[in-house]
Parts: structure tokens; C-alpha cells; sequence
């Protein structure tokens, strides 16, 4: 039997070992999307507890908690102390055995805190303080656990409306670690909130222009857009539900946008013409400043109401709504493309049977000017495990470029989430040495170990342009 989590861990022969090990493991990481609140890596935050730092804003654990039947105070809840809200997520974890999370965790526990035990009611205590009395220790910080993992770069998640402060003390604090800003503009196109308007105004105070009609709203976004490139930012990132081709005009959008500001509601028509509309001129400006483009789509969020602070989607697109969304994924792309204003994209899906849609598409649209200028994303939210990112690296293989894939990202809040690229890495490492042993690959060392190597670090150095 072999034991769990072991230095061999998700590595079946010896030539994965191999690859993992000697090349894989070495690499920096560059987490070119997630989460982090930038005021932490400014101040160098210095956490409370194991519980501030591991469920202070994760809403994996968050799930799988409730799906326990632990009480909503024990999550998010003020009521509740550190202690009491770690004891419930100790009960919780033995019953996650086969969720990705069971393997996140002890990951976590093993490389950041060399805690090698199983964590349960049992265990809870002991290994409670044992975290809580190393992270009073020096390198125990924000800015510790970015060294501890070998980070070289971190790209956060920020509104147009951010003024990016912490970016700039963190860039003048000569911390070694980039942190670059990415540009999410989501609350500029999402129209059918009822906040819209407000968010408007506030766009328009902080870029100092007075927004009254749909042109004075894309001049504010393009003095953000520009703020954002002052300060390094070099990719921007959308969360939509489905791509959108409704065909708009000028007039049609001054009208659209007229009517959000004055409060009405919008036909289902004039959501998606307007998105449309932002989609499209953000891709230009994107262009235009050399950025790089990310799409994740295929989320439904904000399902319950009643979980203000729950950040999950229930589910994606069927087939049927696949099959729709790809065809206008399709057109969106071709536009940008026939008007050379296609930038480098990256495209990530919710729904695994999109896989081969994504994965096919990629190869309408490269045209040589860089290798694997369209992207398919790794495996996302509830696919970045096991099983999601080992189809998406399969179809990827089958239908594009494998070797030309920019590798792996966080997408978390959480500062112990960097083992989430070694779990990508001993993943990759796995179906190349499983195939090497197969005879389905030369056991060519040296296209091999440049292979790993490009896919865990040097493919997305050179496409961001880092």
C-alpha cells in the first residue's frame, strides 16, 4: 500500500518522478490570476490565527462545511471565535475524502507548516496551535508565505475604480515579489444590476469626468485603463456567463445606457447588446495597450440570496447552451480578428464538456504572431482539481498545443494556496511520465524536462510579457 502523500505523491512511475522532482519543482511561480487583497501584501499582514489565514475568505471550505451541516455562524459568522470555526472545519474534513479539498489541505499543512499529520476532531488541538505558534515566528507573514512558495510574480483582481495604492507602496517598498494589478471591469458592464448607476458616478468621480451619456462612460474607462497600464497592469480579466453577439448600434447603446441611469429595466435584448458593446471595447483597449485578455465564463452566480458573502456558481451551460455561447464565443473573437484588434486571449470554462469546443476553437484564431496566442485556461473554480485539470490538459494535448500552455494560477484569496501549482505540476508530470513508460512518448530527456519546465514557469514569463 502505498502511503498517502508521500514525496511521490500523484506520481506513478519513475519517470514522472523524474520530471517532477529535477525540473517541475524548481520553477518560480508566476500566479497570473488570483485573489490576494493587495493591502496585505503591503503591509507584510501578520495573521491572528490558522483560522484567519486559512478560512477568513474561503468558500471552498465555506460549502463544504454547510454541506456537513455545520451552522452558517461557524463560517462566516462574528459570534464565533477562531477556535471554535477550526474545530468545525477539523469535523468537517474527514468526511471530504476524494474532494479536492482533502488533498488541499493536507498539502497546505504539509509545505507551509511541515505538519505531516491527518487533520480531524482527534488531531484539531494539537495541530491548531502548533500552526498558530509558527505563524507568531518571522516568515510566517503575507509577504513569508510568497518566499516560502517561491513566488515570482502575483497578478490581483481590481476594479477600474481602484486607486491601486497598495500596489504602489508594495512596488516602492523594493519587495522582491511583483505584485502587478489586473484590470476586471465587470461592474462597468454588468447593466441589469440595480446599483449600476451609482457604480457609474463613482467611475466617473475617480476618473474625473463627468459621465452623461455612453461616450463620456467609455472615456472614463479608457483614463482607468490607462492608470491601470502607469502602473504595470498588463491583462485584464472578465467573469461573464455567456459570450454575447447581438448585433447594436451607437444609438441603440446611448438609449440602453440612458435607461439604466434613469433606473429602468431592461429587455434580456438590451442586456446583451450592451455587454456586447463592453466586451468589444474593452478587447480594443486591451489591444491597443499590449495586454492580454481573460475570459471565464459559464459561472451563475449569486444563486442565494440569503449567503451574502457565498461566492460559488450552482452550475453552467447544458449542452444546448454550450452549443449557443460557442457560437457566439466564435463570432466575438472573429470580430476583433477581422478588425486586427485581437489581442492574446485566454479562455476558461465552468463546464468540462466544453473542453473540446474551447480547445478547438483555440485553432481558428492563432496566427503566429506568438506561440499559443489563444489560450485554453486550466481547469477552473470547481474543475481545478484532479479530474477537471487532467481532462482540459487532455484535451488541450489532443486538439491544440500542450507543450505552448501557460501552465497553472491560484484563483484564490488565500495565501496558502500556492501548492495548488504543485498539485498542477505533479499532475502534468504524471501523464508525461505515464506516457514515456507507455511507449506513447520517446523517453526524450531533454524535450521532456524543457517541456515541464516551459509549461510550469517559462510559457508564461514570455506571454505575459513579465
Amino acid at each position: 500500500m502505498k502511503k498517502f502523500m508521500d514525496e511521490n505523491f500523484l506520481l506513478e512511475t519513475a519517470t514522472a518522478q523524474d520530471l517532477f522532482h529535477n525540473h517541475a519543482a524548481k520553477m518560480p511561480i508566476i500566479d497570473y490570476h488570483c485573489h490576494l487583497i493587495p493591502e496585505m501584501v503591503a503591509n507584510d499582514h501578520q495573521f491572528r490565527s490558522i483560522t484567519e489565514l486559512w478560512l477568513g475568505g474561503d468558500h471552498y471550505k465555506w460549502r463544504a462545511m454547510r454541506t456537513n451541516g455545520v451552522d452558517e455562524k461557524y463560517c462566516t459568522g462574528t459570534e464565533t471565535s477562531d477556535w471554535e470555526k477550526f474545530e468545525k472545519w477539523a469535523e468537517t474534513v474527514p468526511y471530504t475524502f476524494r474532494n479536492p479539498l482533502y488533498h488541499w489541505t493536507h498539502l497546505e499543512l504539509k509545505t507551509a507548516f511541515g505538519i505531516d499529520k491527518q487533520l480531524s476532531p482527534a488531531t484539531a488541538r494539537e495541530i491548531y496551535d502548533e500552526c498558530n505558534e509558527k505563524l507568531r515566528q518571522p516568515g510566517y507573514t503575507a509577504r513569508g508565505f510568497m518566499r516560502r512558495y517561491n513566488v515570482e510574480c502575483v497578478c490581483t483582481t481590481d476594479d477600474p475604480i481602484d486607486d491601486l495604492r497598495y500596489h504602489k507602496q508594495t512596488r516602492e517598498s523594493g519587495f522582491e515579489i511583483k505584485m502587478i494589478p489586473a484590470w476586471r471591469p465587470d461592474k462597468a458592464m454588468n447593466i441589469e444590476k440595480p446599483d449600476y448607476a451609482e457604480y457609474v458616478n463613482k467611475l466617473g468621480e475617480v476618473a474625473g469626468v463627468t459621465i452623461n451619456k455612453f461616450q463620456d462612460m467609455m472615456d472614463a474607462l479608457q483614463n482607468r485603463h490607462d492608470f491601470f497600464t502607469a502602473n504595470g497592469c498588463k491583462l485584464s480579466d472578465h467573469g461573464i456567463e455567456e459570450f454575447y453577439d447581438d448585433e447594436y448600434t451607437d444609438s441603440q447603446i446611448e438609449t440602453i445606457f440612458e435607461k439604466a441611469m434613469r433606473g429602468q429595466q431592461l429587455s434580456t435584448l438590451e442586456i446583451h447588446q450592451y455587454k456586447h458593446c463592453i466586451l468589444t471595447k474593452m478587447a480594443e483597449m486591451d489591444y491597443d495597450a499590449d495586454w492580454t485578455q481573460q475570459y471565464h465564463y459559464g459561472a451563475i452566480r449569486d444563486n442565494n440570496s440569503l449567503m451574502y458573502k457565498q461566492l460559488g456558481p450552482d452550475t453552467g451551460f447544458d449542452s444546448i447552451g454550450e452549443f449557443t455561447t460557442a457560437k457566439a464565443m466564435s463570432r466575438f473573437l472573429d470580430h476583433l480578428n477581422s478588425e486586427h484588434k485581437l489581442t492574446r486571449t485566454i479562455l476558461y470554462t465552468l463546464n468540462p464538456c466544453a473542453n473540446e469546443v474551447i480547445a478547438t476553437m483555440l485553432g481558428n484564431f492563432q496566427d503566429g504572431s506568438c506561440p499559443g496566442k489563444i489560450q485554453f485556461g486550466s481547469g477552473w473554480w470547481f474543475n481545478d482539481q484532479l479530474d477537471g485539470m487532467t481532462r482540459q490538459m487532455n484535451a488541450l494535448s489532443v486538439l491544440g498545443l500542450l507543450s505552448r500552455f501557460v501552465g497553472m494560477l491560484t484563483d484564490s484569496r488565500s495565501f496558502l494556496s500556492y501548492p495548488r501549482h504543485e498539485y498542477f505540476r505533479r499532475l502534468l508530470c504524471n501523464l508525461l511520465g505515464n506516457d514515456v513508460e507507455k511507449g506513447l512518448l520517446p523517453d526524450d530527456k531533454e524535450s521532456l524536462y524543457r517541456m515541464v519546465e516551459d509549461i510550469s514557469y517559462n510559457n508564461a514569463k514570455n506571454y505575459f510579457k513579465f
